[in-house]
């Protein structure tokens, strides 16, 4: 499989957006990784790039603010032929619907939905702007068929809404040859799960996996980056489950 693009990761610092920059590399892909506060862990995904032969560019980015989205588009230079795995997320601590606040939901909202709105926005725009038509993947979750009660409901419905999000965008720009996507990740082995409060939650709930055990980002990474590739050129506005069954 070969990327000879310039993939545009947001979140990347670590789990599933680090596992694509490193595997993109692999297959020939320049990278730009943002990240929102692990410098250090952007830092070392970078240099696994560089040291694969491939060019990194990290960019601080908190995709909550437009401006920064703005900000980081602007830095792209106009030309670059771009595709963009939309992947940076939150979660807030376990809780049920009735204990969440306004404030929570409207920062679990303001990054998972309204900032992969925008940051698959200006990639659109870019890629029309360029003369290049890219593919995008977005990352959503099984959370969004399950619905995660009594943990994270506020997650799973923002992730709903990237589906939702992910099949109108890709009716929107298919004439343009612009590829739209979506991996739905299951239980998978990243710091997702000790961010919001259950750093035992693999091991508690693998058993309902049919494949009896958690998935790794490199193969959530692996099905991405085949999305984004020519193997996928009759793939769009499609949900792809990475999640051994469940």
């Amino acid at each position: 499989m070969k990327l000879d693009r310039t993939i545009l990761i947001t979140g990347a610092s670590a789990g599933i957006g680090a596992a694509c920059a490193r595997l993109a590399a692999g297959y020939g892909a320049d990278i730009i990784l943002t990240y929102r506060r692990d410098r250090a862990g952007a830092e070392a995904v970078a240099a696994d790039v560089r040291a694969a032969g491939r060019t990194a560019q990290i960019a601080a980015c908190d995709i909550s603010d437009p401006a920064q989205i703005e900000a980081l588009f602007a830095d792209i230079a106009p030309d670059t032929a771009l595709d963009l795995i939309n992947n940076a997320g939150i979660v807030a601590a376990k809780a049920s619907v009735t204990e969440m606040t306004p404030e929570r939901l409207q920062q679990i909202f303001s990054v998972n939905v309204v900032g992969a709105f925008l940051v698959a926005k200006h990639a659109v725009t870019h890629m029309r702007r360029s003369g290049s038509p890219g593919n995008i993947v977005n990352v959503s979750s099984t959370a969004a068929r399950l619905g995660s009660a009594n943990q994270y409901v506020d997650y799973a419905a923002s992730k709903a809404a990237i589906d939702t999000f992910t099949q109108g965008l890709a009716d929107e720009v298919a004439a343009e040859g612009i590829r739209v996507n979506a991996v739905r990740p299951g239980l998978i082995e990243t710091e997702i799960h000790a961010k919001g409060g259950e750093p035992d939650r693999l091991q508690r709930l693998v058993h309902m996996v049919p494949l009896q055990r958690a998935g790794r980002p490199e193969e959530v990474a692996e099905a991405i980056l085949w999305l984004l590739s020519d193997r996928a050129s009759y793939v769009t506005r499609s949900i792809l489950d990475v999640s051994a069954g469940r």
